[in-house]
């Protein structure tokens, strides 16, 4: 069964350097991007996965189909970067049997009624719901955008979210 080496939630997806600096602290072999409007768009999936580093095998699955080969054991072997868009796709897969024990929340962008919370990452009301019911489940959760970056934890943020 594959080992998820980190889970991370960015709104970019896979990107340029920092996806590279992740794979290789996380020593991951292959990256599972979890989006439904990307794995809808054959033309952007294209793109994405010309992005990926170099000998990283990437897939792209939908929600439905990240959580059925889960639960059917078919993300084969080896250790995967789970990386998905947001955190409502986070919620869904995790409550539908992805049970990874650590989230690190790298990047969601602005947008109206979300508040800076820590760098390029901003949340809403329905963000910080979603994290406090994960963590509730016992999943840990750090914000951290690049590895240099002195990882933030979800109690800091809160505090940061609610002033």
């Amino acid at each position: 069964m594959a080992e998820i080496v980190l889970c991370r939630i960015d709104s970019r997806l896979i990107h340029g350097q920092v996806m590279t600096k992740w794979v290789n602290q996380s020593k991951a072999n292959r990256i599972v991007v979890v989006s439904d409007s990307l794995a809808a768009d054959e033309f952007m999936l294209e793109i994405y996965l010309m992005s990926a580093p170099a000998g990283v095998k990437v897939e792209c699955l939908s929600r439905a189909d990240a959580v059925k080969n889960w639960n059917e054991d078919q993300f084969g072997s080896g250790r995967v970067l789970l990386l998905l868009p947001d955190l409502e796709s986070m919620k869904e897969v995790y409550d539908g049997g992805i049970k990874v024990t650590d989230i690190q929340v790298g990047g969601l962008g602005g947008a109206p009624n979300r508040k800076v919370v820590f760098q390029n990452i901003t949340l809403d009301d329905a963000d910080v719901e979603k994290l406090i019911s994960l963590q509730e489940a016992g999943v840990k959760i750090i914000f951290q955008t690049i590895p240099e970056d002195v990882p933030q934890d979800f109690h800091t943020i809160l505090k940061k979210y609610n002033n």
